[in-house]
């Protein structure tokens, strides 16, 4: 009988690309996916980290598992939180039989004994695997998430990622293209941490993500980006977005106050961005955004709080994420005054997610009447360009519409951040490509 395996995945999209390629690992040494954690004989947890609310959510998650698995079953930790807390989270948890920091082996296969009898023989570790450019399985769904670099340059006061994560490491435009063709999905969502400098490392200089765009477009119907910083969306990019057909605009933009934003080490003010969203909307008026806010990072006045209201009520995003500031040891910001009480803190997160939801439930009902395309992801289930994949709200269609299917659509109806929409052409003679 085939050994069974359970890998519940935590964090971002880039998260899930890694955990396709230790999928793909685990069938290629005969293991086979388990119904449910508790009939699995291996049960593998990747981790986020990026802030404390994902640390507590991981190490809950790994509690929870470790008192589901069946007697006998192993458990590893992998990911973000694996490689930051490294050797000291098995000492925390001794429930856990392995802790594989990103590319190690997951199982005791016959990598894990090379490296083991390579140590044993004092010729050091084997090098690890190297997840960013390893072989992944066929798209299980109509979508697929794919990662184009690892790490980041930039050295944003609140972010730690560039800690255990390394510096920026892109891909070659080639291995991608060539993944993108191997996983036969109809949407290709193109991930990274700093996306829009792709190609800009490795003593390149100059960033590569308009040809790779616009090669990609060529291979798959649909093309989404997501996590640009705001200084690089340049009117080149624009213009390649825009071309692909999907008009989705995820902004990395974290606040609107410009004092605050130095203090964070980043770029831009509110009236910055507003202006770029202002004129995309005037080229494209069917353009989605979305973006994420940090509250509470130190040194945030109630004027700061006031400046970033009134940004989200001008730029009117689709989509909007509301965080509080998380203190990440060796960042630039731990070591700021002006901390700001925790009452305070989500008091503001309160009043900020108020806004951004009335803003978003209020465009969904704006939608209804009007006319799309989606994608079909599951029987009942789409996306028309404004909703990314697992990210924000979702289109109800009619059962019979197959998956991977692109169809004409008039929306019908909206609860809260889901749409109702019906064919705009019997069934079978809805469009089988994008327009």
């Amino acid at each position: 009988m085939a050994r069974r395996y359970w890998l519940e995945t935590l964090g971002c999209p880039k998260n899930q690309v890694d955990s396709d390629v230790i999928a793909g690992r685990l069938a290629a040494e005969g293991y086979r996916p388990a119904a449910e954690a508790a009939e699995a004989d291996l049960v593998v947890v990747n981790t986020c980290a990026f802030i404390d609310e994902a640390r507590r959510e991981s190490l809950e998650t790994v509690d929870s598992l470790a008192a589901r698995r069946r007697p006998g079953a192993r458990l590893v930790v992998t990911g973000c939180l694996a490689e930051r807390a490294g050797a000291g989270l098995r000492r925390e948890r001794p429930e856990i039989d392995a802790v594989a920091g990103f590319g190690e082996p997951i199982t005791l296969g016959p990598a894990r004994r090379r490296r083991r009898s390579l140590q044993a023989s004092g010729s050091g570790p084997a090098p690890r695997m190297d997840l960013l450019n390893m072989p992944r399985p066929p798209a299980a769904a109509p979508w697929a998430y794919v990662k184009i670099a690892e790490g980041c340059d930039r050295r944003c006061g609140y972010c730690a990622i560039p800690s255990f994560r390394g510096p920026q490491r892109s891909r070659s435009p080639e291995s991608i293209l060539a993944e993108i063709e191997a996983l036969g999905a109809r949407e290709v969502v193109l991930v990274a941490q700093d996306l829009a400098s792709y190609g800009r490392d490795g003593g390149r200089g100059r960033r590569r993500l308009v040809p790779l765009v616009e090669a990609a477009v060529e291979l798959v119907p649909w093309v989404r980006l997501l996590y640009l910083y705001p200084s690089d969306l340049t009117d080149e990019l624009t213009a390649a977005i825009l071309a692909t057909g999907v008009a989705y605009f995820d902004l990395s933009l974290q606040h609107a106050s410009r004092p605050l934003l130095r203090r964070m080490r980043r770029w831009g003010d509110g009236e910055r961005f507003a202006a770029r969203i202002a004129e995309i909307r005037r080229q494209a008026p069917h353009a989605a955004f979305r973006s994420n806010f940090i509250v509470g990072y130190p040194g945030e006045t109630e004027e700061d709080h006031d400046e970033l209201l009134a940004f989200v009520a001008e730029a009117q995003l689709d989509w909007v994420g509301v965080f509080a500031y998380s203190e990440e040891q060796g960042t630039y910001s731990a070591g700021l005054d002006g901390r700001v009480p925790e009452p305070l803190v989500a008091e503001r997160m309160a009043e900020l997610r108020e806004v951004c939801d009335e803003i978003t439930e209020r465009r969904r009902r704006d939608l209804v009447g009007s006319t799309t395309t989606v994608l079909v992801d599951r029987r009942g289930r789409a996306r028309s360009h404004r909703e990314a994949p697992e990210i924000d709200g979702l289109v109800e269609v009619p059962d019979d519409l197959a998956p991977g299917l692109f169809a004409a659509v008039e929306i019908t109806g909206a609860a809260g951040v889901d749409l109702t929409a019906a064919p705009l052409a019997p069934v079978g003679t809805a469009a089988e490509a994008a327009p």
